[in-house]
């Protein structure tokens, strides 16, 4: 090492890796996420798929992009601009820029940098000439070059060893920030096992240039950034689709029912019925349909023989699985719909983050089908809300709605191991022996309205149940008027007297001048917006709200105690709207975005200063 290395201490610093979707930033953003967990830092991290199906290399449109945000406190966003950003070629330039910090380090794979690339990408000139990166430190490095110099003896062919360049630069990222690759290492050679020629090379190629790396002037500072002051405990990165999965394992454990999946693939929502589909060992069925109709059908089909059932999907599945979402609401069988939100309408950005299938997961079948809905708002406590969406769904015999997005699902965070003892029994709310002699379907309850479950196969509890309204009384097909308005009150007020957490009141609590309201995936940016103003002096506080339907009993009481209150979505207003419905004489302030991307923390605050100027 340079003995003119200087070493900066940093609280935090946000990473971004940029390049082809072939170029394997998922994966390089991933490594470096997990070592500095490993490490000890607070770690969250923001995916950024490009929309199209592989749209042509070297253009805008294919960009791949991963970022994350290191800390020694916990970290709640991903940042909003780099400190640090990797272009492995121009359109990545191009596509990032705006992302990064003036005085920024960008590493650029100089290689990439052709008359044809620098075309492709929209430039009419070479942008690493161009006077616009004159506020930025610009690192050139010939990464292809030095790859293939590295393994010109390896025996791979030249496709095969150009794919290895984004370990060269994920070297140089290890060095820049004073982290060893051992973690990678061992990650490669477990990874390629079986191919112990293409983990050679890759291992080869990261240590060269975590070398390469040690010997540039051009790098010749080190970052540190010290471990986070946390909870002592076993932790790990874990993306919020892996988390949702273990969720409803440890659910279903609870129950001790067996868990059914029945899905069909759709992004962002796929790798929950991948993971799920692993684990075979603890007795988990997993049915990949051939659309979301079939998908959510197996799945009530499941629930009707005693399973724990849920289904996956996103907005346009979300639509598709309508009808049969009513059924399970006329049935009222336990069912959990995980509604991975992306932007729409239709198939609208695949890959991207938004909040605005609110509404349907509300209101989107038809006639009265009154359903709980609970939101996600991180990628750990993606487990625990999976956990407490099956828990409803069992306890009181209903369909519930478990809304993430494609921000929280994808990203990955620090999360601390639970431990199991301290999660609550689920109790299945089966018939009772004494019921055998004058057992309906639709007995229930009478302090919860929840019906009864018998399962098929116990003697003296047949049953039928199905799409048509049923006698509230014998459970046989019926017209009646007056039963139809009585069973559409009782699957109403059974939702409605499901018990959640109160709503609880973040910062200022007792006196601040503005209230931030806002629900799922924007909690780390909310709160973060909340506590850059407060330590600027102003009074704020937060209401992040994760059941929906129904609301907490103090929602009125919390919203109507502030002088001035603001709801923020990444839709056009639906929660607000929602909350407008639901509490008397309530009108907020909004701020409303709906790019696909996720809040930046630095505009949020801008706007709600505005609101505390009015």
């Amino acid at each position: 090492m340079s003995e003119k290395t200087e070493v900066i201490d940093k609280k935090d610093i946000v990473i971004r890796f940029s390049g082809d979707s072939g170029d394997g930033m998922q994966l390089t953003g991933q490594q470096f996420s997990d070592a500095a967990a490993l490490f000890g830092n607070g770690v969250s991290t923001f995916p950024d798929y490009p929309a199209e199906i592989r749209a042509p290399q070297g253009t805008v449109g294919g960009v791949s992009g991963f970022q994350v945000h290191i800390g020694n406190d916990p970290i709640k966003t991903p940042g909003d601009f780099a400190d640090v950003l990797v272009a492995m070629n121009p359109a990545a330039l191009k596509a990032n820029l705006r992302w990064a910090k003036k005085g920024a380090t960008i590493i650029v794979n100089l290689d990439a940098f052709t008359d044809k690339n620098i075309e492709k990408a929209g430039y009419k000139e070479n942008p690493l000439e161009d006077a616009v990166l004159q506020d930025y430190n610009v690192v050139p490095v010939k990464i292809t070059t030095l790859t293939e110099e590295v393994l010109k003896d390896s025996g791979l062919d030249q496709k095969s060893i150009v794919k290895c360049k984004n370990m060269f630069a994920l070297g140089m990222i290890y060095w820049m920030f004073d982290r060893t690759v051992d973690h990678t290492r061992d990650f490669i050679n477990q990874k390629f096992a079986k191919k112990p020629e293409i983990a050679s090379a890759n291992v080869k190629v990261l240590e060269s240039g975590f070398n390469y790396a040690s010997n540039v002037h051009a790098l010749a500072v080190h970052f540190n950034v010290a471990p986070a002051q946390i909870e002592k405990g076993r932790y790990r990165t874990i993306t919020g689709n892996k988390a949702t999965a273990w969720g409803f394992l440890a659910a279903a454990e609870k129950a001790n029912l067996p868990l059914f999946c029945g899905s069909y693939p759709i992004t962002p929502a796929t790798d929950i019925l991948q993971e799920l589909a692993l684990r075979r060992d603890l007795g988990v069925k997993t049915y990949q349909a051939e659309d979301e109709i079939a998908g959510i059908c197996t799945s009530i089909g499941a629930s009707y023989v005693g399973n724990l059932a849920i289904t996956t999907t996103s907005g346009p599945g979300l639509a598709l699985k309508s009808e049969a979402a009513g059924l399970a609401v006329m049935a009222e069988l336990p069912l959990v719909i995980v509604d991975v939100q992306r932007g729409g309408p239709s198939t609208g950005l695949p890959t991207k983050t938004e909040q605005s299938d609110l509404l349907q997961a509300l209101y989107g079948r038809n006639g009265e089908s009154p359903m709980p809905v609970v939101a996600a708002s991180t990628p750990g406590n993606c487990f625990d809300y999976a956990f407490w969406a099956a828990k409803i769904a069992v306890e009181h015999m209903t369909p519930v709605v478990l809304l993430t997005d494609g921000f929280v699902a994808n990203g990955s965070g620090s999360w601390k191991l639970p431990n199991l003892d301290t999660y609550p029994e689920i109790k299945p709310q089966y018939v009772t022996p004494e019921m055998k002699d004058n057992y309906t379907p639709y007995k229930r309850n009478p302090e919860n309205q929840v019906r009864y479950w018998a399962i098929p196969g116990q003697e003296g509890y047949t049953h039928i149940l199905g799409g048509l309204e049923k006698d509230s009384n014998t459970g046989a097909i019926s017209t009646d008027p007056e039963n139809h308005n009585l069973m559409c009150h009782l699957r109403a007020e059974k939702v409605a007297k499901i018990a959640v957490p109160d709503v609880e009141v973040q910062g200022c609590a007792d006196d601040a001048d503005l209230l931030i309201v806002g629900f799922g995936g924007t909690y780390g940016h909310l709160y973060s917006a909340m506590e850059e103003m407060n330590k600027a002096g102003q009074k704020v506080a937060l209401a992040h709200f994760s059941y929906i339907n129904p609301l907490p009993k103090n929602t009125a009481e919390v919203l109507k105690k502030y002088k001035k209150v603001v709801v923020a979505e990444q839709n056009l207003g639906q929660f607000a709207g929602y909350l407008r419905m639901k509490v008397d004489n309530f009108t907020p302030y909004q701020f409303n975005e709906v790019k696909g991307q996720p809040f930046v923390v630095s505009e949020l605050v801008a706007a709600f200063t505005e609101i505390l100027k009015k």
